[in-house]
C-alpha cells in the first residue's frame, strides 16, 4: 500500500476511534438520561404510552363496505387475454370487491403514529451507534499471535455484547410488524364472527398490552445503553491497547 493510501486509511481509523469516544462518553450517557426521563413520563396521562389511550383509540366498530360495493352495483368484470391470463379492467389499490368479507375495520393510528414510531426511531439510532462501536473495537484488535492475549479476550467479549445488543435492537424494531399481524388476525375474527363479543374484548386487551410492551421496550433500550456504557468505560484501556499491561482484568 502506498503512503498516500496508508495515510488515508490511518485517518479513517482515527476518525472511527474519535466517533467511538464520542458515543461511549457523550451520546450513550445522554441517551440513558433521555430514555430514563421518557420512561418516567409514560406514567402520566399526557404520554402516548399511557395505558389509558388503549380504550380511547381502539375502534372495534365494523364499518360497511364502500358505497359502490355495498349498493349492489355491478362488479368489475374480468377479461380474458390472448395469453390466457386474467386482468382487471380497472386496478385500484383499495379494490376490495373480491374480498370474502368486504366490511372494514380501522387500524389503531395512535399505536402506529405515536408509539411504534418512537420505538422504531430509538432502535434504529441504537443499532447505528453500535455499528460504529463494533467497527472501532475490530480495528483496534492486534494481529493474531501467541502470548499476552487477555486484552484481546476482553475485546472479543465486548464485541459479543455489542452484537447481542444490536440483535436486541433488531428484535425490538420488529415489534410493530408482529403487532399488526396479531391485530389483523383478531380483526378478521371480528369480521367473520361479529356476534361473538369475546373477539371485541380481545382486540381491546391486545391494544392495551401493546402499549405496555412498548413502554417495556423503552426500558429495555435504556438498560442496553446502561450496560454497554458501563462495560466499555470500565474496560476502555484494554479495548484501546489490548497488548498493554494485562494485570487489570475484565471487570
Amino acid at each position: 500500500m502506498d503512503n498516500d493510501l496508508a495515510c488515508k486509511v490511518e485517518n479513517f481509523k482515527k476518525a472511527a476511534a474519535n466517533t467511538a469516544d464520542d458515543i461511549v462518553f457523550k451520546r450513550f450517557p445522554a441517551k440513558i438520561l433521555e430514555l430514563h426521563q421518557l420512561v418516567q413520563t409514560t406514567l402520566t396521562r399526557d404520554s402516548p404510552f399511557h395505558l389509558s389511550h388503549a380504550e380511547t383509540f381502539t375502534d372495534t366498530t365494523v364499518y360497511p363496505p364502500p358505497t359502490e360495493i355495498s349498493s349492489g352495483g355491478p362488479a368489475q368484470k374480468k377479461r380474458k387475454r390472448d395469453d390466457d391470463t386474467l386482468a382487471n379492467d380497472v386496478i385500484s389499490h383499495s379494490d376490495i370487491q373480491h374480498a370474502k368479507i368486504p366490511s372494514l375495520m380501522v387500524a389503531n393510528r395512535h399505536m402506529s403514529q405515536k408509539v411504534h414510531d418512537v420505538v422504531k426511531k430509538e432502535c434504529a439510532e441504537m443499532a447505528g451507534m453500535i455499528d460504529e462501536l463494533k467497527l472501532w473495537v475490530t480495528l483496534t484488535m492486534p494481529k493474531i499471535e501467541d502470548g499476552d492475549n487477555f486484552g484481546v479476550q476482553i475485546q472479543e467479549e465486548v464485541l459479543a455484547e455489542l452484537h447481542r445488543a444490536q440483535e436486541s435492537a433488531y428484535n425490538l424494531r420488529d415489534a410493530p410488524r408482529q403487532d399488526y399481524l396479531a391485530r389483523a388476525e383478531i380483526c378478521s375474527k371480528i369480521l367473520k364472527y361479529p356476534n361473538i363479543e369475546d373477539f371485541t374484548l380481545a382486540l381491546k386487551e391486545h391494544d392495551e398490552k401493546q402499549l405496555y410492551i412498548a413502554r417495556q421496550h423503552l426500558l429495555d433500550i435504556r438498560n442496553i445503553y446502561a450496560v454497554l456504557t458501563d462495560l466499555i468505560q470500565k474496560n476502555i484501556s484494554k479495548i484501546r491497547a489490548p497488548k498493554g499491561n494485562n494485570s487489570v482484568g475484565l471487570y
